[in-house]
This record gives C-alpha cells, sequence and structure tokens, in this order.
C-alpha cells in the first residue's frame, strides 16, 4: 500500500484531498464500503471502489489498500503518558517468576545503565501474588542489585512499589509517611512521596522525551485519541504544557486532558488550562493487588479491607463543584465499598444540582470492578461514563488468578462485568491503564469478547463501539467514532491475518479468535494528517 510516511517538522504538509480505495471501510453510512475519500481532515464520502473513479481525478494522494480494513481511529480513556514513556524505556519485570529472578533482571538492567544520564534507574510490573511465598524483595536487595542507584521498581499496579536506599536518602521523610510499611515498600501517602522524588531527579528533557515516546507508540497501535489521566500523585502539571508544545510541533493523537484534585486543587480556571475535567485518577481507593482497594469485607487473603481516600461528602462536593463549572467530575474507584460511596455521593449531588444537569454534565468513573445491579441503575439514570480496562480481566480474572486469592471465589467472579453495564445502559469506554496494561486496542476488544464469565462478555461489535465512539462521548464528543461524511477523518489501516467475512447489515470487523494474530496497524491519521506509517523510514 502507497501511504505518506507520518509528517514531522521536516516533512510537507498532509494532502488535502485522499482517496483509499480496494479495501474494506468501517462504516455505519456503507456497511458494504471499500473505498473513502477525505477532504480538508473530514470524511467526504464513502461506498464502493466501482464508485470511486470520481474522486480518482479531484484527489491529491490516492492509496490503494489491497485488501486492508480502514476502521475509525481508537480511543484509549485511561492512559498516563509519562508514566508509559518512561516504562517504554525501562524494564518489565511481568515475566519475573520469583524475587531472585526479578533481582538478576533487575541486577542486568542496572549494568545496561552504565554511563546513561538518567539519574533514575525505573522498572515496573513485578507481581509477588505469583512467587514462591508471595515474598517481594526487600530494599537491601534492591541495593544490591543495582549497586546502589536511585531506583524506583512499581508494582504491577503502580498502587505500590519498592524503592532503592538512595532513593529514601533522597527524601528521608517518606519512611514517616503513611503507607510506608518497612524494608523498601511503599504505598499510599509514602508512595506519592517516592514518586515526587523522581519526578524531581527526571529533567525537563526528560519528561518530554518520554511523552513523545508514548505519543508515538499510542499512534503505532491506531490510536488517534488518549485521555491523560493526570493527577497530583502521579505526575507534574506542567506535563499538560509539555504535550500542547509538542502538538504544535508534531503530528500526534489528540491529547484530552483530566487532572484529578479534588476541587481542582490549585486550578481556578479549568478552560485556560485545556482540561476537560477534574477527573480521572482522582483516587477513593486504590488497587486490588496492593490490597488498597476499599472493600466491605477483608481481603481473603489478608485482615485489611483497604483504604477509602474520599468519603461520600467529599465525593459529593467535588461533583457539585465540577457540575456548576460546566466541567466533567470523575474518580478511580475499585473496591465494593468505594464504589457505594461514588454512587452515594452522586446521588447525594443530583438532589443539590438536579438530575438533569448531573447527567448534562457527563460524569465518569475508571474501573468500576466491583458494581452491584443497583449501583449500575443509578450510574445509567444520572448519565456516568464507565471507563474500564477489559485487559484487566484478561489478566487477573480467570480462575486461581490475582483477584480470586485476593478476594476469593465468590467476590472475584462478578468482576468488571462489561455485559451488565451494556445491558444497563450505562456508556462504556475503553482504556488501558498504561502503564499497568499494555496500549493494544484490539486486544481489549478481545478480552472483552472472551470475558472470563461468559454472561459478561460482549460482542466484538459492541466492544470495537466502546474503545472508539465510547471514548468520544466519555469526553461529551458524540460524533466521534465515525466514518460518515462529515465526520473527522481520524482512522487508521489495519493488515489482516484472516480477512473479515460478509457483515450482518453492520460494518465488518476482524477475526479475534484467541489463536490468530491480532490486526497490525500500518497507518493511523487523525484529522486527516498521517500520525503514523509503518512504511515510514525514519
Amino acid at each position: 500500500m502507497a501511504v505518506a510516511p507520518a509528517r514531522s517538522r521536516s516533512l510537507p504538509p498532509a494532502p488535502d484531498r485522499v482517496l483509499l480505495r480496494g479495501g474494506r471501510v468501517h462504516s455505519s453510512a456503507s456497511p458494504d464500503a471499500t473505498a473513502m475519500f477525505t477532504v480538508a481532515g473530514q470524511v467526504g464520502w464513502v461506498g464502493p471502489t466501482d464508485s470511486a473513479a470520481a474522486y480518482a481525478d479531484q484527489a491529491d494522494l490516492v492509496v490503494d489498500l489491497d485488501g486492508r480494513l480502514v476502521t475509525p481511529g481508537f480511543v484509549d480513556a485511561h492512559v498516563h503518558l509519562a508514566q508509559t514513556g518512561f516504562a517504554l524505556g525501562s524494564l518489565d519485570l511481568a515475566a519475573a517468576s520469583s524475587p531472585t529472578q526479578a533481582l538478576d533482571l533487575l541486577a542486568d538492567f542496572a549494568r545496561s545503565m552504565a554511563g546513561r544520564q538518567s539519574t533514575v534507574l525505573f522498572a515496573y510490573g513485578w507481581d509477588e501474588s505469583t512467587w514462591p511465598g508471595q515474598r517481594a524483595f526487600t530494599a537491601a536487595e534492591l541495593d544490591r542489585a543495582v549497586a546502589g542507584r536511585i531506583a524506583y521498581v512499581a508494582r504491577v499496579d503502580s498502587h505500590s512499589a519498592i524503592v532503592s536506599t538512595a532513593l529514601l536518602d533522597a527524601d528521608p521523610g517518606i519512611v514517616a509517611c503513611d503507607g510506608w510499611r518497612g524494608e523498601g515498600l511503599v504505598a499510599r501517602d509514602a508512595h506519592h512521596a517516592a514518586r515526587a522524588v523522581t519526578h524531581r531527579l527526571w529533567t525537563a528533557g526528560d519528561r518530554e522525551h518520554a511523552l513523545r515516546s508514548a505519543l508515538a507508540h499510542a499512534a503505532s497501535r491506531g490510536i488517534t485519541s488518549v485521555h491523560e489521566l493526570n493527577a497530583p500523585h502521579i505526575a507534574p502539571f506542567s506535563d499538560f504544557a509539555v504535550l500542547r508544545a509538542i502538538a504544535a510541533d508534531t503530528p500526534v493523537p489528540e491529547v484530552v486532558p483530566y487532572w484529578g484534585a479534588l476541587l481542582g486543587g490549585d486550578v481556578e480556571d479549568p478552560a485556560a488550562e485545556g482540561l476537560q475535567g477534574f477527573a480521572g485518577d482522582l483516587c477513593v481507593d486504590g488497587a486490588v493487588g496492593s490490597r488498597t482497594a476499599c472493600m466491605h469485607a477483608p481481603y481473603a487473603d489478608a485482615s485489611t479491607r483497604g483504604n477509602l481516600y474520599l468519603e461520600r461528602t467529599q465525593i459529593t462536593e467535588h461533583i457539585v463543584h465540577c457540575t456548576e463549572r460546566g466541567i466533567q467530575a470523575g474518580f478511580h474507584v475499585i473496591g465494593d465499598r468505594a464504589l457505594a460511596e461514588c454512587v452515594a455521593g452522586l446521588e447525594a449531588a443530583a438532589d443539590k444540582v438536579g438530575v438533569e444537569d448531573i447527567v448534562g454534565a457527563r460524569h465518569r468513573l475508571e474501573h468500576v470492578e466491583m458494581p452491584t445491579p443497583e449501583g449500575l441503575a443509578a450510574l445509567a439514570r444520572l448519565g456516568v461514563v464507565a471507563s474500564v480496562q477489559p485487559a484487566f480481566d484478561a489478566t487477573w480474572g480467570a480462575t486461581g488468578d490475582l483477584y480470586e486469592r485476593r478476594l476469593g471465589v465468590d467476590r472475584a467472579g462478578p468482576m468488571n462485568p462489561f455485559g451488565s453495564m451494556h445491558r444497563a445502559g450505562v456508556t462504556l469506554a475503553f482504556g488501558s491503564d498504561s502503564p499497568i496494561t499494555p496500549i493494544d486496542p484490539w486486544a481489549g476488544v478481545r478480552a472483552a469478547a472472551t470475558h472470563h464469565d461468559v454472561g459478561e462478555r460482549l460482542s466484538v461489535f459492541t466492544a470495537f463501539e466502546a474503545h472508539t465512539r465510547g471514548g468520544h462521548r466519555a469526553r461529551g464528543d458524540d460524533r466521534g467514532g465515525v466514518l460518515v461524511p462529515g465526520a473527522p477523518a481520524s482512522y487508521a489501516v489495519w493488515d489482516l491475518v484472516t480477512p473479515p467475512g460478509a457483515g450482518d447489515g453492520r460494518p465488518v470487523l476482524p477475526d479475534l479468535h484467541n489463536d490468530l494474530p491480532l490486526p497490525a496497524c500500518v497507518q493511523t491519521v487523525v484529522a486527516g494528517v498521517p500520525v503514523y506509517s509503518a512504511e515510514d523510514p525514519s
């Protein structure tokens, strides 16, 4: 397929009129479409290749698809861009099967960093719940492996970490923070303080490089829009300005920015900062793996019920604050008690400002892993979007996996009930929570369609809609995520192992059987501008 390379500062402007023909185009306007014509960043026409001749003479570029599939670009509705970028250049410990193996990998990685400028050794992805004795390594063991370097090694859920003595020396107050668990293990406030050390040590150049890397990686996966879920405990507010500067000089996926600070924190004018809302990782609780998600009953493998960071009166106040300012509110919520607090806060806010205003604001909740039927009915009635991660079920939801080990069969089995959410009328938006799980949208669609609970599976079509249109709806845009005349020309082109068969009156989608490789992205285009091309020699 002949395509223009992704544009950078040294390349000419993108062609204004582009005709794609000879493939399959996923369009509700023409379910059997094999061609598409775009003009000035918008879809101008979709239809059969036999009818495309009239547009060929007008086109600045004609792309022969050679049977490839064109779909609306994916939206990743929950990412952490800087962390993702740093992770891309760091060490993933997901494959480690023991503390010893993890430490060996860390030692090798530390040796490979000799002479590099980075002041922080960053690694992530360890999961002691799968290791013998469920024992993590200690700071002393980490110190030996990394030869005394400053090291921050995040657990797979990024709600706790093990840090080296050198990092603790950079802020001795960490050991006095809530969440200091000894031997280098940090959670809650101690974890936030440890992250703050890395924020100070990474340079502005380090952060810009990480953000650029994350956006380029997302583009290579067919992502045309990402929701950046930042918060004071995750990354500096200044990242938003860096992202705007990157978008001004480099074609990248659209970034929808959220700031997860209660009542906005120090931000008085969210519109002036370009924020979509005070939402995202404003945490009501933590994570199941770190046993910080807040539960009604104790964990099955520990006496704790987790941690509640916000209670319903604070949640109510935040929702009212955002609703009155015409922006979205939202929270990170995982445990069943935490979700009950959120639902109560939403109901109380609706009593204060009216259901109509709550629905119009389109507030959102992240993760929503343990809802009750009554909770789902309330979310649907109040127009709340559930921003969920299908990869969580694929990674931790099966029999014997993390959720079951932490919570037991009865509580783990009903988790992440995507089918029930859809049937209740809750708007679903899919994301990765990268770097917690990888940016891989087709894998997300497949995970939702192959949920461990057959009754909670979505059709491939419904799951695809949640990863495209659902992401746009989650930020208040009901036009995006489709390829119809007048819509933005934001799309991806895919190589397929198995071509899609005949449709059933709906646009075709690839076969996502577990035994087949997932589609490979050939090109990603945002509003008519190429942001990724597999054929770009650079």
